[in-house]
Order: structure tokens, then C-alpha cells, then sequence
């Protein structure tokens, strides 16, 4: 990754690492449906005056179509999902499902072509990066409700999706534009529903600060930082985010809670670090941008990498 990358990737693994348990302390007094609207009402509603001041939404209808199947992949129905099962999950067993994406992310690649392939090192990375999640937060789904874990795994294929529709066909557009926009239509489909299910009195401040936690940062920051992060690195190493999320809410459980970290925490933490230096390393010496696509019709043209972007010298 370059080094812009890199900080990108690293803000993502942080925003990203604390929702699960804001959703966790939200759903203990709001549904599923009215934390879903509440997140989206308040990243609307910060990033829509941004987008209209940058005048970029305009430039948003052409790509009406994959836009909308992305909002639905990745936010309208994944987070509904996510509220749903984490009533009935701990959070520890939901990061571990989540962090299923990048594996499947790597074979929607390969199935649909036009992206870059993970290698066999890279691979053996992504399965060294899992086995360091599930070490790191314990493998035991014995008493896991098997409903819920379905839900979740729907939810991985859903963040799988969204990445690979971003790179392809939304790459070229405001990340603001996108992301007020994307979080708009999910506020709009889902406002009918949450006014049926408001709470009948004022939720405790812990809720009202998750809530606010979700709107802000989790999802107003997040998403922005997101688009501008697949601009930078190609969707399979994006969605090596999932690998770091549990590391970040095991740090902080640490720090605030004071949790123990033990020797297995330690060692899955290494086993992630090194999955996931395997799974980004470059498969062939630097210098050698060589791709043949899936149709045999030879490089790139232009000097571009696959990912549309010009080769930078990082890796």
C-alpha cells in the first residue's frame, strides 16, 4: 500500500473497530430498525450540506444504478442485519463472522474478473488472518444462534459486494458525494418503519451516546474515508479492515475496561499481522506490472494498473 493508503487503512480499522459495541449497547433499548435509521439520519445529515457545497451530487445520476446496488450490499440491508444478530451474538463471535469478508471478497474477484487476483500466498494470508481473529476471539460458537450467525454471514457477503461495485464502477466520483447520498436513501427507506418503533421514552444516555457515536463517526467519517481508500488500494486488501476491527476493540476493551490480553490474544495478533503482510505483499518483483487480463487481450493500455490507477512505485 502507499503510504496514504496506509493511513487510510489505518483511521478505517480504528471507526470501524468500536461499532460493534455501540450497536451492542444501542439495540439494548432501540430496534434494530430505528438504530439503523438514527446512524443514517445523523451521517445524512452531516455529509448532505457538505456534498451540496462541493456541488458533486449532480454528477452522481449517471451511475444511479450501481449506486443503488451498492447502498443496498453494503447499508440498507447488512446494518438492519448486524442490529438484528448482535441481540442475540456476542461481539466477539459477530467481528469473527465479519472478518469472513476479505476471503470472500477474494473469490467474488476471481469469479467476476477485472480485479486484482490474490495469489496462493495471498490466500494462505487471508486464512492465516482468519485463524488469527478466531484466536484472537476465541472459536467457541457452541451456544451461537444459528439464525443469527446466517444473518451475519449475510452480512460478510454484503460488504463483500460493495467494495468490489465501489472500484468498478463508482471509483470515479465525490467519496462525499457518495456517501451523503448512500446514507440518505437507506434514512429515507427506513424512516416510515423506525416512526412505528420509537422507544415510548427517552432512551438512557449511554444509547443516545451510542447512537450519536454510530451517526458521526462510525459511519458519516467512515464512509468518506472509505471511498477514498479504495481509491488507493484494490478492494480484496481494503476489506483486510475486518482482520484489524477485532484487534482495535480488544485494545480498547483493554485500555477502558481493563480486560486481560493474554498469550492467545497475542498470538492471534501476530498471526493477523503476518496474514496480512502475505496477503498484500506483491506477487511478482516491483517493476513488473505486467497483468494479463481474464480475455488474454494482453497489458493494460496506457501504463495503468488494472485498478485504474497509475503505478505509484509502492507497494
Amino acid at each position: 500500500m502507499s503510504r496514504r493508503g496506509l493511513i487510510l487503512f489505518g483511521v478505517m480499522c480504528v471507526v470501524w473497530g468500536v461499532p460493534y459495541l455501540m450497536i451492542k449497547v444501542a439495540v439494548e433499548h432501540l430496534t434494530p430498525v430505528v438504530v439503523v435509521e438514527a446512524r443514517t439520519l445523523i451521517g445524512a445529515a452531516v455529509l448532505l450540506p457538505l456534498a451540496i457545497r462541493e456541488g458533486s451530487l449532480t454528477a452522481l445520476l449517471p451511475a444511479w444504478k450501481p449506486l443503488a446496488v451498492y447502498t443496498v450490499a453494503e447499508l440498507a440491508i447488512p446494518w438492519y442485519l448486524l442490529s438484528s444478530a448482535e441481540r442475540q451474538l456476542p461481539s466477539s463471535l459477530t467481528g469473527l463472522l465479519v472478518a469472513t469478508v476479505p476471503l470472500i471478497t477474494a473469490g467474488l474477484a476471481l469469479t467476476v474478473g477485472g480485479f486484482e487476483r490474490t495469489t496462493g500466498h495471498g490466500l494462505l494470508g487471508l486464512l492465516i488472518g482468519l485463524a488469527g481473529v478466531g484466536l484472537l476471539l476465541g472459536f467457541d460458537v457452541s451456544s451461537a444462534d444459528l439464525p443469527s450467525v446466517g444473518k451475519v454471514l449475510l452480512v460478510a457477503l454484503g460488504y463483500s459486494i460493495g467494495p468490489l461495485v465501489v472500484s468498478r464502477h463508482l471509483g470515479h466520483l465525490s467519496s462525499l458525494a457518495l456517501a451523503a447520498v448512500s446514507l440518505a436513501l437507506v434514512a429515507i427507506a427506513y424512516l416510515p418503519l423506525a416512526l412505528t418503533q420509537l422507544p415510548p421514552s427517552t432512551p438512557p444516555a449511554s444509547a443516545i451516546a451510542s447512537l450519536l457515536g454510530l451517526g458521526l463517526i462510525s459511519t458519516a467519517l467512515a464512509f468518506v474515508v472509505f471511498f477514498e481508500l479504495l481509491r488507493e488500494v484494490a478492494p480484496t486488501k481494503a476489506t483486510l479492515i475486518t482482520y484489524f476491527t477485532p484487534v482495535v476493540a480488544v485494545i480498547l476493551g483493554v485500555a477502558v475496561l481493563g480486560e486481560t490480553f493474554g498469550p492467545s490474544a497475542a498470538a492471534g495478533f501476530a498471526l493477523i499481522l503476518a496474514g496480512s503482510w502475505m496477503a498484500t505483499r506483491p506477487a511478482r518483483p516491483a517493476g513488473d506490472t505486467a497483468v494479463t487480463p481474464r480475455d488474454g487481450t494482453g497489458d493494460t493500455p496506457t501504463g495503468r494498473t488494472p485498478t485504474g490507477r497509475t503505478p505509484t512505485g509502492d507497494t
